[in-house]
This record gives structure tokens, C-alpha cells and sequence, in this order.
């Protein structure tokens, strides 16, 4: 099949590549010429776990390509991808601008039947929306071109996207058009070999399927932590309470980790999109709410652990710090608890020693920490520990798991570990010697 995907973010750049991979001919369109040529030179300028290998290939294979020519890209595709970013605007509600400027661009230059397909997240309504964006541009023209527009919520969790994409859990389509759904079935046919995979549905329903999903995964992190901080007070070990729950098949084992809060492009945004959707519909969607403001609360609760030992004011204080990224696998650092707990410490006088295998260079920029004299950034993540007071450890990369503690205690000023992620087990860090504090124990 013919495709143009616009927009080369995760979404995006994913969705080309791996239907370039199944043999489609995929145009992908962005306005950055950047981004484009360093796509075109075989390496994305994201980091996702595949990615640059699927796009080398395909770039090889002549079934991928990538343009900043929207109307060429669109005069040679069937089924045209909308997957731009919908950022949060100040009340919670989900920004439709790129959304709906793509979808006036495509009533202004189509010149035969295309499939739109939504593959952004967006709130209930909105392929309505584009749908009356594109037939006004029509209209405007004077001229009539069938099309149809489908919402196909994506479920990819960054570090994992492409796997989650050559291998979904489902396939969610939304449209009352036979033609389009059938379209779809066909498209999605490679990765879903096996049955009970494909669930269509009216375009509301699926654009509130990937709200609902995000929301309810937030709701049971938030959960979890809440019940680790409760262990915490009343003396019992969460990392046991977590394995006996998740051992009952009506609760399941996933997303029960304790953390430091969630993070990332989806969670955060998603759950107070759907609260604003819902208060649009007159429902105070109060648990919602207060998954947000659990979730806020528990960023901090690594920072109340090293007042505690270390006193509120931290003028002199150096700690070392593992982990920028909101998660393992990705750079990306919107939302991450660690902005939240390295600009706690540094306004109560912290310096701060940062380690991160892919998000330093993200850090580096204004969008973030910017030139931030308190910051200093090591690539070797002991270096980053040396002379420090303690060491706090903010997210979960593998790398971080079986560390040499012997390095870690001897690079330390003081033998203190502050676990974010409860990666280490209590009793090993007292027997060599190590003052570990973790969430929930």
C-alpha cells in the first residue's frame, strides 16, 4: 500500500518504518529539514531500541523515504497518517492545532480518495473535527473528493516501540465506513497473524480506547505507590506485598512497581486530558485528579528521604545521580521525576553529579536544564559518584542493576544510596557496607 505518515516524532517515525518493513511504500513527512536529512543519513534523531535499523533497511530497500514536500507526499499516497503532537494546553486539554492544521492541508491539496487516518492521541471528537476541516477546504475549492477518516489509536510504550508495533497487544480501528475499516484490516493484516487482535469500533470509542488504557495504567502506578509509602510508615516491605498481589490473576503483576512517579509524553498528558474531556461532558472525574496529584507528591518522596538524613538545608551537599530519562530506553525526559527531585535539591543548595546512558545531551538543552551551573554531566556513571554525599538512583537502566558496589562504595564521600527504583536488595547493601534508603522498605 501507498502511506504518508506526517510527523517524525516517536509515533511517527516508528509507524513508517515498520510499515515500510512489512514491504508498503511510506513517505514520511516533517517540516524540520534536520530531521529529515539525519533520517535520510540512516540514523533517527531519537533514540528508540530498533529504529535505525529498521529505517537503514528500508531506506535500502527503496520502501521508505522521507520529504518535506507535503503535497507530493500526498499526491503519492492511498491512506495518509496523522501523527503530530498534541501537547497539553494550560487547562489540561489536549492542543488539536498541528492536528487540524495537517487536516486543512489535506482538504487544500488531495486530488483523489484518500484514508485519513488519526494516529495522534486525541480526545473524543476530533475525527469529527478533521473530517469537517478537510470537506470545509473541499467545499472552499468547489470541488468533491471522497475521503475517509479513521481513528487508530496507537499503544507503544518508548523503549519498546517498535516491538509493541511488529507485535501489538491489539489493533484498534474507528470508523462506521465498511470500505476504510476493511482498508485498515488489510494494512494491519503482517502483525496480526494471530486471532482476536483487530477491534473496530465507531471513531468515539476508539479515540477514548488509548486515553482509557494510559489512564488506568496511571491510576495503578499511583496506587502502588501509595501503598509503598503506607509499607513504609507501618514498617512492612512492599517488594513483598507487590509480588504476593501480582500473584492473584485479577490484579496481574505489571505497573505495581514502586517509583519515584511516572513520567513521559503520554501518562501525565493523557490523564488530564480525559479529565478535561470529562468535565467538558459535566463528570468530575475526581479519582483521575487525584492520580495526578499522587503522582506529583511521590516525585518528591526521594527528596523528603534525603532531608531526612541530610537536613533541608544542602548547601555543600553533592549528590550523585543515575538516571534522567522519565524511563529506561528512551532520551526523553518530558515529565521525568528527576527534573522534579534535581531542582528540589539544587534550590535547597544542592551540587549535582548526573549520569544517564541516552538523556544527557536532552538535559543539556533550555528546555530542560539548560547551562545550569549546580549541574556537572559524566559519561562514566562512577565518575559521576566521586566525592558525592550520596547517590540516588532515578531510573531503571540496566546497566544500573548489578553495579560494582565495591566502586560505588569507595567513590562515595559518605556510603549512601538513595533507590528510586528499588533495584537493590536491603540486606546486601547493609552487608557491604552501604546506607541504602528505597521507597516502600
Amino acid at each position: 500500500m501507498k502511506i504518508a505518515v506526517i510527523g517524525t516524532g516517536y509515533v511517527g517515525s516508528v509507524t513508517g518504518a515498520c510499515f515500510a518493513e512489512m514491504g508498503n511504500t511510506v513517505i514520511c513527512v516533517d517540516k524540520d529539514p534536520n530531521k529529515i536529512a539525519q533520517f535520510e543519513s540512516g540514523r533517527a534523531p531519537l533514540h528508540e531500541k530498533g529504529l535505525d535499523e529498521l529505517v537503514l533497511r528500508s531506506l535500502k530497500n527503496k520502501t521508505l523515504s522521507f520529504t518535506t514536500d507535503f503535497e507530493d507526499a500526498l499526491k503519492k499516497s492511498d491512506i495518509i497518517f496523522i501523527a503530530v503532537g498534541t501537547p497539553p494546553n494550560e487547562d489540561g486539554s489536549a492542543d488539536l492545532s498541528h492536528v487540524l492544521g495537517v487536516a486543512s492541508d489535506l482538504g487544500r491539496f488531495m486530488d483523489h480518495e484518500i484514508i485519513v487516518v488519526d494516529k495522534s492521541t486525541v480526545p473524543v471528537g476530533t475525527a469529527q473535527q478533521v473530517s469537517d476541516k478537510i470537506a470545509e477546504q473541499l467545499k472552499s475549492r468547489g470541488v468533491d473528493i471522497p475521503f475517509h477518516v479513521v481513528s487508530n489509536p496507537e499503544f507503544l510504550a518508548q523503549g519498546t516501540a517498535v516491538k509493541d508495533f511488529l507485535e501489538p497487544s491489539r489493533i484498534v480501528v474507528g470508523s462506521d465506513n465498511r470500505k476504510a475499516v476493511e482498508t485498515m484490516r488489510e494494512l494491519y493484516a503482517p502483525f496480526t497473524r494471530r486471532e482476536g487482535r483487530f477491534f473496530s469500533m465507531d471513531a468515539k470509542t476508539a479515540e477514548i480506547v488509548k486515553y482509557a488504557s494510559n489512564c488506568f495504567l496511571a491510576v495503578k502506578i499511583s496506587a502502588s505507590n501509595e501503598l509503598a509509602n503506607i509499607c513504609s510508615k507501618a514498617g512492612a516491605d512492599y517488594e513483598n506485598v507487590r509480588k504476593a498481589m501480582g500473584a492473584d490473576p485479577r490484579i496481574g503483576e505489571a505497573f505495581l512497581y514502586a517509583s519515584a512517579g511516572f513520567g513521559g509524553s503520554c501518562f501525565p498528558k493523557d490523564v488530564k486530558a480525559l479529565v478535561k474531556t470529562a468535565g467538558d461532558f459535566g463528570y468530575d472525574a475526581l479519582m483521575l485528579k487525584q492520580t495526578l496529584d499522587t503522582n506529583e507528591k511521590q516525585k518528591l518522596v526521594l527528596v523528603r528521604m534525603v532531608a531526612e538524613k541530610f537536613g533541608n538545608d544542602l548547601s555543600g551537599k553533592t549528590f550523585g545521580v543515575w538516571g534522567l530519562a522519565f524511563k529506561a530506553g528512551t532520551d526523553d525526559m518530558r515529565e521525568s521525576p528527576a527534573i522534579t527531585i534535581i531542582n528540589a535539591l539544587i534550590e535547597q543548595g544542592a551540587s549535582i553529579r548526573a549520569h544517564d546512558p541516552e538523556a544527557m545531551k536532552m538535559a543539556r538543552t533550555s528546555e530542560y536544564f539548560g547551562d545550569n551551573p549546580s549541574i556537572t554531566y559524566y559519561e562514566d556513571k562512577y565518575e559521576a559518584l566521586t566525592d558525592a554525599d550520596a547517590m540516588l538512583v532515578i531510573t531503571e537502566w540496566k546497566e544500573f542493576r548489578t553495579p560494582d558496589f565495591d566502586r560505588i562504595r569507595k567513590a562515595l564521600k559518605q556510603p549512601v544510596i538513595f533507590d528510586g527504583r528499588l533495584l537493590y536488595e536491603p540486606k546486601k547493601m547493609s552487608g557491604l557496607g552501604l546506607e541504602y534508603h528505597s521507597i516502600g522498605r
